[in-house]
C-alpha cells in the first residue's frame, strides 16, 4: 500500500462519534475468556477474516502453551474509520489491551494515552525486544520511555515510482532512465498521449510531494501534516519549512506541470479514488519500497494474476523515525491487562506458527510448504482477500516464511541492505509541541488550506505558497520553529 494512502487511512474520519460509543468497552477488560482465561483485546486496521475462527483457534493454541492462562481476542474496525474510532477510544479512556497506532503515536504519547512499556518489554517479552532491530527503539523512544511497540518489517524504506508492466508493453514505453520525479515525465507524456482515460500519475487527497531530489533529503519530525523538515544527511541542522526549499520546489513545479499537460487526474485535490493496485485504471503510483518487499515481489504479489509492475526508485535508503513509527502496538493507560498484553506482543513476534497463520492463513486452506526445511511456501486458491493480516503491521518480519520465488540471495541481499542502510541524522528525533498547543492547531488549519492543492500539482507553487508563507507567520510558525530548532540542537549534542 502506498504510504500516503495508509496515512489516509489512519487519518479517517467517515464515521460519526455516536456510533462508536461501543467500540471496545465490553470486552476491553478481558475478563470473559474461555474457562477462566484473560482475554487479551487487540483493535487493528482492517476487515474481519472470514477465516477468523479457524485462525484464532490455531493462534490461541500457540499463545497457551506459553501463557496458559492467556487469550487473544483480535477486534479489526475498517480502515476508514479506524482513525476516528481510535481517537474514540483515546478520549473516552476506554480501557483497551492492545491498538495499532502509527500517525498520531507520539501526540497520544505525549498526552499520557499510552502505558509507558519500557520495563515491562524487558521483564515480560525481551526475546521479542532482542529480535528488533535497534533502530526501531531509537525511532519509537519520547522522552526516554518506549510507549509503543514496532513492526520489525521495513526499517528503512524508499519512495518509489511504480509503473503497470500491461501498458509500458502495450505501448513499449521504457523508464530504463528514471531515477527522479523530473525523470518520469517522458513516460507520462507517451502513455497520457496513447490513452488520455487512465490515470498517467495516480493520486489523490493526501499525497505528499517528494521531499529530496538526486542530492538532497528531509524528514518530518512532526509528520509531513506539519511543514516542519529536517535534513536526513545532517550536512545542515536548520529546522526548515519544506516547501520554501529548492527541493520541494522543484518536485512543485513539476506535479504542476503534470497536471496541466493532464497526466494528474483534475479532481486529485479533493478525489480520494482507490487506484487498486490489481486494476488497469492506472500507468504510475507512488509506492514506498523496503527490503522485506523484495524489489517488486510483493508489489507482483498483491497484483495477482500474473500481472507485474516495474519499480524505480527515487529516494536514498534512510532508517528514520517515521519508518520506526509505521506500524506500532500500543497498550491503553487504563488496561487492566498490560502484563498479558506484552505477553501476547511476545508470543506473536516470537512464535512462527503464530506470525505466519496470521500473514498467510491456514496451512492447507491459504498455502502449503514447498520445502519445509528452508520454510519455503506456496499460496494455494484459498489465500484471497479477508483471509490474513498484512505482514506490515502484524509482527516481526524475520520469521516469516517466504514464497519459493523468493531466493536465499534476495535475502542475502535483505540483510545487506538493512545491515548497511544509512541513519538519518534525526533517527529518534521526536519533539515535545505540548507548550505550543494553539499555534500547532492554527498551522494544521493553514495546511488543511494549502496541502493538497500543492501537493497534488493542482496550484501554481510560486504563488500560492507565497500566499501560505504569509498564513503560516500569522499562525505562528516562527514560535514553534523555534522550539523544534531548540530541541533538535539538544538532541545532536547528545
Amino acid at each position: 500500500m502506498s504510504k500516503w494512502q495508509k496515512g489516509l487511512a489512519i487519518a479517517g474520519t467517515a464515521a460519526a462519534a455516536l456510533a462508536l460509543a461501543a467500540c471496545g468497552k465490553s470486552n476491553s477488560n478481558g475478563d470473559s475468556g474461555s474457562k477462566g482465561k484473560v482475554t487479551v483485546t487487540m483493535y487493528r486496521p482492517g476487515d474481519v477474516l472470514t477465516n477468523d475462527k479457524a485462525m484464532m483457534k490455531i493462534v490461541n493454541k500457540e499463545i497457551q502453551k506459553q501463557y496458559p492462562n492467556v487469550e487473544l481476542s483480535i477486534k479489526p474496525l475498517s480502515w476508514g474509520d479506524y482513525g476516528q474510532k481510535f481517537n474514540v477510544m483515546l478520549t473516552s479512556g476506554d480501557s483497551f489491551d492492545l491498538a495499532f497506532s502509527s500517525g498520531s503515536y507520539v501526540d497520544n504519547a505525549h498526552k499520557g494515552a499510552f502505558t509507558d512499556l519500557t520495563p515491562l518489554l524487558k521483564k515480560y517479552a525481551k526475546k521479542a525486544y532482542d529480535a528488533i532491530n535497534p533502530a526501531y527503539w531509537k525511532g519509537v523512544t519520547v522522552n526516554g520511555k518506549i510507549y509503543g511497540f514496532p513492526t520489525n518489517a521495513n526499517v528503512f524504506s524508499q519512495e518509489t515510482l511504480t509503473f503497470n508492466d500491461t501498458f509500458l508493453k502495450k505501448y513499449n514505453i521504457s523508464v530504463d532512465d528514471v531515477k527522479t520525479l523530473q525523470d518520469a515525465t517522458p513516460a507520462l507524456a507517451a502513455f497520457h498521449k496513447a490513452n488520455p482515460g487512465v490515470a498517467a500519475f495516480a493520486i489523490g487527497k493526501g499525497y505528499h510531494a517528494p521531499a529530496f531530489d538526486a542530492t538532497h533529503s528531509y524528514e518530518y519530525p512532526l509528520s509531513n501534516a506539519y511543514p516542519f523538515v529536517i535534513d536526513q544527511t545532517g550536512k545542515t541542522t536548520k529546522v526548515e519549512n519544506p516547501y520554501n526549499t529548492k527541493t520541494m520546489q522543484k518536485n512543485l513545479k513539476t506535479l504542476h506541470s503534470w497536471y496541466q499537460a493532464g497526466y494528474i487526474p483534475k479532481d486529485a485535490a479533493t478525489s480520494s479514488t482507490q487506484y487498486n493496485l490489481p486494476e488497469d485504471t492506472w500507468f504510475t503510483r507512488v509506492e514506498t519500497n523496503g527490503p522485506f518487499d523484495y524489489g517488486a515481489t510483493a508489489l507482483n504479489n498483491a497484483r495477482g494474476n500474473g500481472k507485474t509492475v516495474t519499480v524505480k526508485q527515487i529516494s536514498k535508503p534512510y532508517k528514520a523515525t517515521s519508518d520506526a513509527q509505521m506500524a506500532m502496538y500500543v497498550v491503553s493507560k487504563s488496561s487492566k491487562h498490560k502484563k498479558e498484553a506484552v505477553e501476547v506482543l511476545n508470543a506473536i513476534n516470537t512464535n512462527k506458527k503464530i506470525l505466519n497463520t496470521m500473514v498467510w492463513g491456514i496451512q492447507g486452506k491459504q498455502w502449503q510448504f514447498t520445502d519445509k526445511a528452508n520454510e519455503k511456501i506456496k499460496t494455494l486458491a484459498g489465500y484471497k482477500e479477508k483471509t490474513y493480516y498484512g505482514a506490515w503491521m502484524t509482527g516481526n518480519n524475520k520469521l516469516l516464511y517466504t514464497k519459493d520465488e523468493v531466493t536465499d540471495a534476495m535475502i542475502k541481499d535483505r540483510d545487506d541492505k538493512i545491515a548497511n542502510a544509512k541513519q538519518s541524522a534525526g533517527l529518534g528525533f521526536v519533539p515535545d509541541t505540548t507548550s505550543v498547543k494553539t499555534e500547532m492547531t492554527n498551522i494544521a488549519n493553514v495546511m488543511s488550506k494549502y496541502s493538497d492543492i500543492l501537493n497534488t500539482g493542482t496550484a501554481d507553487p510560486t504563488p500560492t505558497i507565497a500566499k501560505m508563507d504569509g498564513e503560516l507567520k500569522a499562525a505562528g510558525w516562527e514560535k514553534v520553529q523555534k522550539l523544534i530548532q531548540k530541541q533538535y540542537n539538544a538532541f545532536l549534542k547528545k
